[in-house]
């Protein structure tokens, strides 16, 4: 990217689905401070809102995704977001919005988890960031570690056909009472927001575990039996996400489901002791 004086500008991406909140301000956040950090270097901070329909398996889910872009546009311009850009539905896809898209087998990156339980899921997300990619140019691009497995799905895409771009991490941002920062928090009415948070507790109890697999089918036992429709709660190699004997500092615990009609997920990384 260029500016108006032909001087090389670099640009750091963030791409989001809108409905924005503290968690898309962190990584707003995080590339202004990664700005300041160099020296004067021409920077350019993006973030992009664009509701993904071929990302949701569930029509109902994708009719029901909030669009405050009003709101969306304040908050990412107090963040440090230098602009916003909305993408008409016919630049993503310019013969028009298809029943499928492309298949992406990434092996167990796309095949487990959130790609087994959300079939055509991960097609959507890597056709929709490809070409995201593809009109932005960006040079390094924001991803949230909520979304660990879609992090790593990226992650895998931008070394097979972005390798001068950097993906960079940041740490999930969650509220007062542990709960991931989410979308679809607001979704949740008062009685099932004062039970989501035993999402995160429950990953918690398993990653400070001794026995982690033992403690991972107990935690699957108190949240279906506070409420909660689990399609999983697994143990994975966090950088393959294939179930692995357990090594200290590789594995993380992972968890979706649903309460009162919202869907959630959460992950950690193990900070209990190692065992046999």
């Amino acid at each position: 990217m260029e500016d108006r004086e032909g001087q090389a500008v670099r640009v750091f991406f963030i791409p989001t689905m809108g409905a924005l909140h503290e968690g898309h301000a962190a990584l707003i956040r995080h590339a202004r401070d990664r700005v300041m950090a160099m020296n004067g270097t021409p920077v350019q901070v993006v973030v992009s809102v664009f509701v993904n329909p071929t990302q949701f398996n569930d029509m109902r889910d994708f009719d029901g995704y909030p669009i405050t872009p009003d709101a969306d546009v304040e908050l990412a311009r107090a963040a440090g977001a230098d602009s916003v850009v909305m993408p008409a539905v016919d630049e993503i896809y310019p013969s028009g919005v298809p029943a499928t898209v492309d298949r992406v087998d990434y092996g167990s990156l796309t095949g487990t988890m959130e790609g087994a339980h959300r079939p055509g899921h991960f097609d959507g997300v890597v056709h929709v960031v490809r070409r995201l990619f593809q009109l932005v140019r960006p040079d390094v691009a924001f991803f949230g570690e909520k979304d660990w497995q879609q992090l790593a799905v990226i992650s895998r895409l931008a070394v097979e056909e972005f390798p001068d771009l950097e993906i960079a991490p940041v740490a999930t941002v969650r509220e007062a009472d542990g709960l991931a920062m989410s979308s679809r928090n607001v979704r949740l009415d008062a009685e099932h927001r004062a039970l989501a948070v035993h999402l995160s507790r429950e990953l918690e109890r398993v990653a400070r575990s001794g026995q982690p697999h033992e403690e991972a089918k107990r935690a699957m036992e108190r949240l279906v039996s506070m409420g909660f429709e689990m399609e999983y709660l697994n143990i994975a190699d966090g950088f393959t996400l294939e179930a692995a004997p357990w090594k200290a500092g590789e594995m993380r615990v992972f968890a979706a489901g649903s309460l009162g009609g919202v869907r959630l997920i959460d992950n950690m990384p193990f900070i209990g002791p190692a065992v046999p």
